[in-house]
């Protein structure tokens, strides 16, 4: 039972809040558990759904249950926990947020695995043992379709009812989370590092399916914010038309990045005017323009190659002239270029033609082979390749990435080893653009 001392404090705290929810608040501090709350918290017990006037809550069905512990600190002394991943959900306007979470057991190791939204993966495996508290500290992107006053993005139907667009910060916490305290502060001084691509970039709402752009936010600490503006299906032509383009360069700012990769549904556009060295070309060095022209900058790569081997086990070109045309306008335009297309061939040929199938959802006791779409294993190394081309290019974003050791498209990291807990969604439908 709370104490009753705080009672008033805290009535005061949540008309406060009451009072704010209308302008929609942007700073949170949540103490979980049902002992004694921290002042200047919020309490949040087991039974706190999200919906009604609070404006957060433990979501998507999931529950939790609370844990008491001897211990002075009311952050420390109790904790929430669950034996199956758990939502917990906040609503908050567009813009950066700094998400600080306290984790651990005074009493039993804990491992943690958090992913933001429709699974971005913000903190991997996190291990804590028995006594030991700790601070984590990441930053989550939050978007929404409006541009102006006029215009929104043309969602796709299957994007309607995505974490990504609607009007909360969804976390999702591993099994066995430990989780004491919870703050949220919007922050503006962000680098916002924003993706344009298609669905080997999305972040991919549903397991088995996922993409480098999700796997990439766990490799930056503070100071970098992710925004993956990517949709299955897309062209460079389509995520204008979709007015994607239009969207991020309402927003974005000095300072920031766009990183841009198309190819795989490009490649299929057969108008007189399209190909590699028409409007491939022409639609990158625009893309490129508009970005400079906010003071940003953008980054071509090259598209990821598709798992395509010969009858003698060497990997095949199947993206034609467009990786040469996306070099091109990379070197004609003076920006960065990273070769997705050279370093996944060289990944999928080591890891050869049997061993490569690990990579991607290829699982024919469900009837599914695809070539095109990475499993978490296949996105997690592709995100590493590009994590270690901002290393070796020196680019401004390297001070900002968690320490990791040197990756080689030649050493991936063991299949068998590998092991990230599966988010509670899953689909056998196959993104679009296969």
């Amino acid at each position: 039972m709370k104490n009753r001392s705080i009672i008033k404090p805290l009535a005061a705290a949540l008309l406060l809040f009451s009072g704010a929810a209308s302008a929609q608040q942007t700073s949170f501090r949540f103490d979980f558990g049902s002992g004694k709350t921290a002042k200047k918290y919020l309490p949040v017990p087991p039974a706190t759904p999200y919906g009604g006037t609070t404006g957060y809550g433990f979501d998507l069905g999931t529950s939790v249950t609370a844990v008491s512990r001897k211990n002075k600190n009311p952050l420390t002394s109790d904790f929430v926990t669950s034996d199956q991943a758990f939502y917990f959900s906040v609503a908050v306007p567009e813009g950066n947020y700094k998400v600080t979470l306290t984790l651990g057991d005074l009493q039993s190791s804990t491992q943690s695995t958090v992913k933001a939204e429709s699974r971005r993966l913000m903190l991997e495996q996190l291990q804590t043992e028995p006594g030991q508290v700790v601070t984590q500290t990441f930053v989550v992107n939050i978007k929404n379709r409006q541009i102006d006053n006029a215009r929104q993005v043309s969602l796709k139907p299957r994007e309607e009812t995505k974490l990504d667009w609607d009007d909360k910060l969804t976390l999702e916490f591993s099994a066995h989370t430990a989780l004491s305290s919870l703050e949220i502060e919007k922050v503006e001084d962000q680098v916002t590092v924003y993706l344009a691509g298609n669905s080997t970039v999305v972040n991919q709402e549903e397991e088995p399916w996922a993409s480098w752009g999700q796997m990439i936010p766990r490799f930056f600490g503070p100071g970098v914010a992710i925004a993956n503006h990517a949709e299955s299906g897309l062209s460079l032509g389509s995520f204008m038309s979709s007015k994607r383009l239009d969207k991020v360069m309402s927003i974005i700012k000095p300072g920031d990045f766009l990183f841009i990769e198309f190819g795989h549904n490009d490649e299929k556009e057969k108008g007189p005017e399209d190909g590699p060295y028409k409007s491939y070309t022409e639609r990158l060095r625009f893309f490129v323009k508009e970005v400079k022209s906010k003071g940003a900058t953008p980054i071509i790569l090259t598209p990821t190659a598709r798992r395509s081997f010969n009858a003698s086990g060497e990997m095949t070109n199947s993206h034609g002239d467009y990786p040469d045309a996306a070099r091109k306008v990379a070197a004609a335009e003076q920006v960065a270029l990273i070769d997705l297309t050279q370093l996944t061939t060289t990944l999928y040929e080591t890891l050869g033609p049997e061993g490569s199938k690990k990579a991607f959802v290829i699982y024919p006791e469900q009837g599914l082979n695809d070539n095109t779409h990475f499993n978490t294993y296949g996105a997690y190394q592709i995100a590493k390749l590009v994590v270690q081309e901002i290393k070796n290019q020196n680019l401004s974003l390297s001070t900002y990435l968690r320490q990791t050791p040197d990756y080689l498209p030649t050493h991936p990291d063991d299949f068998e080893k590998f092991n990230l807990p599966a988010s509670p969604k899953g689909s056998l439908t196959k993104p679009d653009g296969n």
